[in-house]
């Protein structure tokens, strides 16, 4: 970066990633009127170039394209240009992606889409080598001049396509049908197909974790008690927890896989990866009580919380894949380090951690990881297991280290709402499961940090940096933040996180909602306007905002006796219902709603001076289609309306349909009475 340089308009912008280039000799604009006017004005085509802090292929387009003048001199002679966060504005990245996709392209980043001065998209591109990249810029330019009306008619008709709405494009029609346990079961043998029964996870490389689909499994697994559907889950997680993707030595995940095996990361660290990933392994742990997957949620919040948080308790978006412009460099060792630094104990080490002279990455280096268990390792090597566990937590304080003496991957120290609310959750299903008080601590900080910071005037906002909240927020980020504010009210039994979540509720419903398609636009009724109101319909890495919303009329419909709510919720599944049993790889997060739908929510009502513990004694269990609320004196919340503890003792309130069964004083019974509505079909150890 030459800092001898002027730097362009993006000097003045708050994201790392526009702030990378703004010494670039480009002419950058950030995306806004400024650009689409001077567009307007001078009759040239924009250049729009989207990407990401963390995105390893869009660091080398910038150095070996962006940063160089002679290419910089033919895009601000032809084009107006433009670089954009996807992570801040994920609206102008749905619709370019979507324009490239509709070109018949495979999308990523860097993407690099080219418009008219209507910003409308008529061709595009993800990344190019310099050569290629001055042919294409010169045949645009070219093109422009002389073939402007094909052009112009290219751009309409991809605006044409942009705006067919999601339902229609992937033909669905509102179901007549309800749920049912045939469906249900073709779900998940449609889901099953693409199990790698011998790595984990689904397909081939790469591969992405996609909590969304274990998360169905799990309660796929509790309804049916398939075991094969068990069986996949723990080798996923499993697999995971031992690979490569995760980090042996400092916890968290790393975005996703390149090969098969979970061995070879993409190395950049997202805070929604590991949020979504504390939420999955706690909820196995309550299944299974496999200690590895203790471990995982324990050392993936100590890594959030060392690298990732801020002063403030919001915690920033991700860490680069690259240190000193090296992929992995941080976190790797050569087998000779390794000797120096641990001597007679290095061969143990080197076995424990796979670790060889030739190494299994680049240059003779090693990315750690196992593939048995402590007890198996420690059997097979004559160890006592208590040694073997001691051994390692020294290895790992002193390659924490000698980590901290290394320059570090690059910070992305934006806040979004979305993320942290991913990590809000994933904080509180930790605490809901191990009742770890500095879990309940960081959640309720964090939840408080984003009511004070990130709503103001009743709406929310997407970013904050240096004490200034910017953009206005997506549904994404309203969806995401109500979820997590129903978990964080059932951890504290503080209705004011109920309250809140309501009110964004009701705020969505006034400001995104299609009452045509009877779901949600992404972007508010009030943002800018965009070629495109899009609206997101499959789960990908993140959940789609729809079926988060979906969820949360649920649950806040059972909350709150709000019958609108429900059927809303009813009539969002039903709209894409045909999609979700046949594609449920890309819709788990509706799949885990389809359950919700079949099976019905117990809700649990806890009055009286003990209620914390009661909770905490029935949390630790999993049941996932268990709703808890609860007061130590009373409440004006329907659930709890009128109800009290019976004799002076806590007392337990097990409801199915608005139906409830005898009031109860033990953690035990209520359990009991939790069985039996379930159908018996899961057995709880006794307390």
């Amino acid at each position: 970066m030459a800092k001898d340089r002027n730097p362009n308009r993006l000097i003045n912008e708050s994201s790392p990633y526009l702030l990378q280039h703004a010494y670039n000799p480009v002419d950058w604009y950030p995306w806004g009127e400024e650009a689409l006017l001077k567009a307007k004005q001078e009759d040239k085509p924009l250049l729009v170039s989207i990407g990401y802090a963390a995105c390893h292929w869009c660091h080398v387009m910038e150095h070996q394209s962006f940063e160089d003048p002679k290419i910089a001199e033919v895009m601000n002679k032809h084009f107006v240009c433009i670089k954009v966060d996807r992570e801040e504005r994920p609206d102008v990245d749905a619709v370019h992606m979507d324009a490239l996709q509709a070109m018949g392209q495979r999308g990523g980043w860097p993407l690099n889409v080219f418009l008219n001065p209507d910003a409308k998209p008529f061709y595009g591109g993800t990344y190019f080598t310099p050569q290629q990249w001055v042919n294409l810029l010169l045949n645009i330019a070219d093109a422009y001049k002389k073939n402007r009306q094909e052009l112009d008619h290219t751009a309409e008709q991809f605006v044409q396509h942009l705006n067919t709405s999601e339902l229609a494009r992937f033909g669905l029609q509102q179901s007549k049908s309800k749920v049912s346990e045939e469906e249900f079961e073709e779900l998940y043998r449609n889901l099953a197909k693409q199990f790698d029964k011998k790595h984990g996870g689904l397909g081939n490389a790469p591969k992405f974790p996609m909590p969304a689909n274990y998360l169905f499994l799990l309660r796929y697994y509790y309804h049916t008690q398939n075991e094969a559907a068990l069986k996949h889950l723990n080798l996923t997680l499993h697999e995971m927890a031992y690979g490569g993707i995760y980090d042996q030595i400092g916890g968290g995940f790393a975005r996703y896989s390149v090969d098969e095996k979970w061995l070879v990361p993409h190395f950049e660290k997202m805070l929604y990866d590991n949020g979504q990933l504390i939420t999955l392994y706690s909820e196995a742990y309550q299944l299974t009580k496999e200690p590895l997957y203790k471990d995982v949620v324990y050392e993936t919040i100590a890594f959030a919380e060392r690298e990732l948080m801020s002063e403030e308790g919001g915690f920033y978006s991700s860490l680069d894949a690259d240190s000193e412009g090296v992929e992995g460099k941080f976190y790797v060792f050569t087998r000779k380090e390794l000797q120096a630094l641990f001597k007679e104990e290095e061969p143990i080490l080197a076995k424990y951690y796979h670790v060889t002279t030739t190494g299994n990455f680049e240059h003779g280096q090693n990315i750690l990881h196992r593939r048995i268990s402590d007890e198996h390792f420690a059997k097979e090597n004559e160890l006592e297991l208590e040694v073997l566990e001691e051994m390692v937590k020294t290895w790992k304080e002193k390659l924490m280290e000698v980590r901290s003496q290394r320059i570090r991957p690059g910070l992305d120290d934006k806040i979004l709402c979305s993320w942290n609310a991913i990590m809000l959750k994933g904080l509180a299903d930790a605490y809901y499961t191990f009742g770890n008080k500095h879990f309940l601590h960081l959640a309720v900080r964090n939840a408080d940090f984003m009511l004070q910071h990130l709503k103001q005037g009743g709406k929310l906002y997407r970013n904050y940096k240096k004490g200034t909240a910017s953009i206005d927020a997506f549904l994404e980020d309203y969806a995401l933040l109500i979820g997590a504010l129903i978990r964080v009210y059932e951890i504290t039994f503080d209705e004011k996180y109920l309250q809140e979540a309501k009110q964004l509720t009701d705020y969505t419903l006034t400001n995104f909602f299609d009452e045509q398609e009877q779901l949600f636009f992404f972007t508010d009724l009030n943002a800018e306007k965009l070629v495109a109101r899009k609206k997101e319909l499959l789960d990908n890495v993140i959940p789609s905002s729809n079926s988060v919303m979906a969820t949360n009329l649920y649950l806040l419909g059972l909350y709150f006796d709000e019958e609108r709510y429900q059927q809303l919720s009813d009539t969002m599944l039903s709209q894409v219902k045909e999609l979700v049993v046949k594609e449920p790889s890309h819709m788990g997060n509706w799949a885990s709603l389809y359950f919700h739908k079949l099976q019905p929510t117990a809700e649990v009502a806890i009055v009286g001076h003990l209620a914390p513990e009661m909770r905490s004694e029935l949390s630790s269990f999993y049941i996932p289609n268990m709703l808890l609320a609860g007061t130590e004196s009373q409440s004006e919340l329907p659930l709890l309306k009128d109800r009290s503890a019976i004799n002076g003792k806590t007392t337990v309130y097990v409801c199915y349909n608005k139906t409830c069964l005898l009031p109860v004083h033990t953690a035990a019974e209520a359990l009991e009475q939790l069985q039996k509505g379930n159908g018996e079909s899961t057995t709880f150890p006794s307390l």
